[in-house]
């Protein structure tokens, strides 16, 4: 039953930064699976007006002293929609609370599903998400699900054929919401990168349990593209310096795999290619390797578990030929969408609570009480570390933007980059952040031109008339002052003030990213994109799936 309590706990602890996801993984004070609480929490959000309903009609928070809004709603969940039913023994009094009722349970859910004319379950979570999508009103920007598909196994006219067959095509994000339509729209800047509504799901597509189609934004797949282009590569090898979960690494294997034509020699695209993926965390790099096997890029794709890439040797022979280098590093993420967002479980009303969308404590007999969870938490989890490891793919903390955080994270993002320039046969590097500090875009990159090494080996930034066609067509750029007005000039550096001195030309070689509707940023490690990620996390604590 720790299930339930530690998904109580997560529900009513204050955020202490990061994503929700990762504030879970991370959590010291729960007891059952990080990924069962996870799925649970995602899961329950989004039935939760439904189990409102049927817990009202069947009135048991009156008739069961010991059950709160929230634990009723995470129980009758299990109870209702899951194969398995509820985790806990048949003698513990809480299941015993829901089962008492099982019966009123069972038959005002069916009245519920009747009322709405659905067949079948599938049906009835169809319409229950266009009535809550209804209960947000008038959408003033669209954050759709992005899908990539992946040439390593499968082509794009083929997905379109199969996994799209039944998609109408629209040629604009707000097009994409119209009710009642599946739409698709084909994006006009990364090749082989399709936008569908939000909350559709592909957990029961074969494409996406292949491997043939990843869930990845479209600020993530930037980096790749600008670094290999739509040319055949043919730089030599390639390494991804900060990789889990390895969106990005499969995103550079599926581009060498449509730019090399199978040969007599290579039974395979892009075999001939390699490249070099790490993390620093053993766990995290477990993740990338799985990653890595079910998109099917092994055979290009070499993961080096637990390397940090700032330790790596550049005159190591390994990496002799390796001329391109994709770095993500850890930052601030002030310019991931959503990324403090907890759902919001709108609950059912009893007598000493209303209709809103917090949570209440559990109930008073047990010995963990979700409050108490939450102190524990704040005490156990604040973050004590200033330097962040190069690997951790934008998991840093998000407590606070204040300058002396952001001037540290400057400091390792610049520190990474340089390391990078220093390779002996590299000619590309992409660097990209989730942030929308200027501090850790261009006046990082304008740090980075004026070190040594960029001086002594001529780096420079890539002319926007050089970038990829679909990168040419992208009209955010880098800017000189931070949103407010408020650029890189009296903040200092290492002693030093901070002024962003790249030309209009460098400058329009830096992209920015803005989601339709005026966002700036990226999305990542949220609900929204994460419904697939739930399900595959019940089987394997490990696994994150394909959700950038």
């Amino acid at each position: 039953m720790s299930l339930y309590y530690d998904a109580v706990s997560i529900l009513t602890a204050p955020a202490t930064g990061g994503s929700f996801k990762s504030r879970i993984y991370n959590a010291r004070n729960i007891k059952a699976s990080p990924a069962q609480v996870y799925a649970l929490i995602i899961e329950a959000s989004k039935w939760d007006i439904l189990l409102k309903e049927v817990i009202e009609a069947a009135g048991i928070l009156k008739l069961e002293p010991k059950l709160t809004p929230l634990l009723s709603l995470l129980l009758v969940h299990d109870h209702l929609l899951t194969k398995s039913g509820l985790a806990a023994t048949s003698t513990h009094p809480l299941r015993l609370a829901i089962e008492r009722h099982k019966t009123r349970l069972r038959g005002e859910f069916t009245k519920a599903r009747v009322r709405r004319g659905c067949a079948s379950i599938p049906d009835l979570k169809d319409v229950i998400q266009k009535e809550k999508l209804a209960l947000q009103g008038p959408l003033t920007s669209i954050y759709p699900r992005w899908v990539r598909v992946n040439n390593i196994l499968t082509t794009m006219s083929h997905q379109l054929a199969t996994t799209f067959a039944g998609y109408e095509r629209v040629h604009s994000l707000a097009d994409l919401a119209i009710p009642g339509r599946k739409t698709m729209l084909i994006d006009p800047h990364v090749p082989d990168l399709i936008a569908v509504a939000p909350g559709t799901e592909f957990i029961s597509s074969a494409a996406y349990k292949n491997g043939e189609i990843i869930l990845q934004d479209k600020a993530s797949c930037f980096p790749a593209y600008l670094l290999i282009g739509d040319k055949a590569w043919n730089g030599g090898g390639l390494l991804d310096g900060c990789a889990a979960p390895g969106n990005k690494t499969t995103h550079m294997a599926s581009l060498l795999a449509k730019s090399q034509p199978k040969s007599k020699k290579n039974d395979k695209e892009g075999e001939g290619y390699h490249v070099y993926s790490m993390d620093q965390s053993q766990l995290r790099a477990k993740t990338l390797q799985k990653m890595v096997t079910t998109a099917g890029a092994n055979k290009m794709v070499t993961v080096l578990a637990g390397q940090d890439f700032l330790a790596l040797d550049p005159e190591d022979s390994r990496f002799e030929d390796v001329s391109g280098l994709l770095l993500d590093p850890s930052c601030s993420g002030s310019g991931i969408i959503g990324r403090d967002d907890v759902p919001k479980l709108v609950l059912p009303e009893s007598s000493s609570t209303t209709n809103t969308s917090t949570s209440s404590g559990g109930g008073k007999k047990r010995k963990r009480r979700p409050e108490d969870e939450g102190k524990n938490a704040r005490a156990k989890n604040t973050p004590t570390a200033t330097t962040p490891s190069a690997t951790d793919e934008n998991d840093v903390s998000v407590s606070g933007t204040d300058t002396d955080r952001l001037i540290k994270l400057s400091n390792l993002q610049t520190r990474i980059v340089e390391h990078a320039l220093s390779f002996p046969a590299a000619t590309r590097v992409t660097y990209s952040t989730c942030s929308i500090h200027l501090l850790e875009n261009e006046a990082a990159v304008s740090r980075i031109l004026a070190s040594e090494v960029a001086k002594r080996r001529g780096w420079r930034v890539l002319r926007r008339d050089e970038q990829p066609v679909g990168m040419r067509k992208w009209k955010y750029r880098g800017v000189r002052k931070d949103r407010g007005g408020e650029g890189g000039n009296g903040v200092e550096v290492d002693g030093e003030k901070v002024d962003v001195s790249l030309s209009d030309e460098e400058l329009e070689g830096c992209l920015r990213y803005v989601e339709d509707g005026g966002v700036e940023g990226e999305r990542k490690d949220q609900g929204k994109d994460e419904e697939e990620e739930e399900e595959q996390a019940e089987e394997d604590d490990e696994w994150e799936g394909f959700s950038d």
